[in-house]
């Protein structure tokens, strides 16, 4: 045993548990590095990570049986135009009485996009040069305008960007957000482990941990103390979504409307897959009635490619990665083990510290994913969305959901809502950009003129 004052039972534990290698190199260390190994290593759940190394050395996923899961189909495409309208008065209403908060997941860099720096400070505007956080606040505020109430803004980072997100905002006087509706909050982070069930040791002081993924960010709304916060503001529905999706309706009335007349714990968008091979995942409907979604690395090859009467993909709906939270389900969800979301185990290469040097190891990496709330309920919708309108990705440099692709996508959406209003555009006009505080939608443009040049911005 390694003798150290106040921290016995701790060091103890560790070799009970068959982790004493993270101690191989405690003669070398400072005083001060041994106490930061050691705090380290007293946030380990051991209980935790030998159920999910167990897991890990089992058979992996099994899904049971699915089929596709029903959703409530556009007008356009056969849906109730009566029940769309009756469901954006309900949502209207629903906004107005500051029952919504929106809540963006934003722990990823922007490494991918050659940007050294949180992702959603990179600058996507295709005229302006906006960063996402900027369009995504911008947002918020014209729908707090729009529907005169102060809808919060809730931003979920990771350890490695929090501090820099913070800064990005506190830099821009929030893009008009006040402190009290813009909440910031970092998720947790988990131990990776190796092949053999063991700690990985980033460096002499400090274990290799990952982010627990976007499940944790139900989590981490409860051990942020905001979960208690919109309870005492009366939030009643969380609008989640993803960092980098410039065309997201953050507040969607007929969505919400939709929520709260279905009494739903989990509503969904969902939209069609463009083939078979999209790297989505799919809603289904699992044998017990509970909806979810299959990730398309799990979905089989023959799944997949399954087509109905129509020739279209009978698992046609692919999850966007938007979805509406009750805030009471969410509190019942991470109130405790037994109730909360399951973790999925990915194999991946990690930079590990070893026999007094760096190097690369295969390990096992611990993730919750968000979706895996929707067959804790038997209460969960989809409605379908249209693409063009509300989903653009930015995953790359170039090429599919790319930098490239959004904002392409962002400019056609401008030219469709000008169209719509009868606004006239000049030929010369080869981009467009609509700013977030003149418009959410093509029913907020009024009288306004576009410029007879190649790059267009209304503001």
């Amino acid at each position: 045993m390694i003798p150290y004052h106040g921290h016995d039972i701790l060091i103890k534990n560790a070799f009970l548990q068959g982790q004493g290698h993270v101690f191989d190199h405690w003669n070398t260390l400072s005083e001060e590095e041994r106490r930061d190994l050691l705090e380290d290593l007293s946030t380990v759940d051991f209980e935790l990570l030998n159920r999910l190394y167990r897991t890990a050395k089992g058979p992996g996923v099994y899904h049971g049986d699915f089929g596709p899961a029903p959703f409530i189909a556009l007008p356009c495409h056969g849906g109730d135009a009566a029940e769309f309208e009756e469901a954006r008065k309900a949502g209207e209403a629903h906004i107005r009485e500051g029952r919504v908060a929106a809540f963006v997941v934003a722990g990823g860099q922007g490494t991918r996009l050659g940007y050294d720096g949180p992702k959603g400070a990179y600058g996507l505007g295709p005229v302006s040069g906006k960063s996402l956080f900027q369009i995504h606040a911008e947002k918020i505020v014209k729908y707090s305008k729009k529907y005169g109430v102060r809808i919060p803004l809730l931003i979920m980072t990771s350890p490695d960007n929090h501090d820099a997100t913070v800064k990005f905002f506190q830099g821009r006087g929030n893009f008009g957000l006040d402190d009290r509706n813009l909440l910031v909050f970092p998720q947790s982070m988990i131990p990776s482990l190796d092949g053999d069930g063991k700690l990985i040791l980033e460096n002499r002081t400090r274990l290799f941990k990952n982010p627990d993924g976007h499940g944790g960010s139900l989590k981490a709304l409860r051990t942020s103390g905001v979960l208690e916060e919109l309870e005492e503001r009366g939030i009643e529905t969380i609008s989640y979504f993803q960092v980098d999706n410039p065309l997201v309706k953050i507040i969607d009335p007929v969505f919400i409307g939709f929520h709260v007349l279905r009494d739903a714990d989990v509503s969904n968008k969902g939209l069609e897959k463009t083939g078979p091979g999209e790297k989505m995942g799919v809603f289904v409907l699992f044998d017990n009635g509970r909806m979810g979604v299959v990730e398309y690395s799990d979905l089989p090859e023959g799944k997949a490619a399954e087509t109905g009467p129509e020739g279209k993909l009978r698992f046609l709906m692919g999850s966007p990665a938007i979805h509406l939270f009750r805030r009471s389900f969410v509190e019942e969800i991470t109130s405790g083990p037994s109730r909360g979301l399951p973790f999925h185990v990915a194999r991946k290469k990690i930079k590990a510290w070893r026999g007094g040097e760096a190097g690369e190891i295969e390990g096992l990496k611990f993730e919750m994913f968000v979706f895996d709330a929707l067959p804790l309920t038997a209460k969960s919708i989809i409605l379908e969305m249209v693409r063009e309108d509300e989903f653009a990705p930015v995953k790359n440099p170039d090429g599919v959901d790319s930098v490239e692709s959004a904002r392409r996508m962002m400019s056609e959406l401008a030219l469709k809502w000008l169209r719509e209003r009868d606004i006239p555009v000049p030929p010369s006009v080869k981009l467009l950009e609509i700013s977030p505080l003149l418009a959410v939608g093509p029913e907020d443009l009024g009288e306004v003129c576009v410029p007879n040049c190649e790059k267009a911005y209304l503001e």
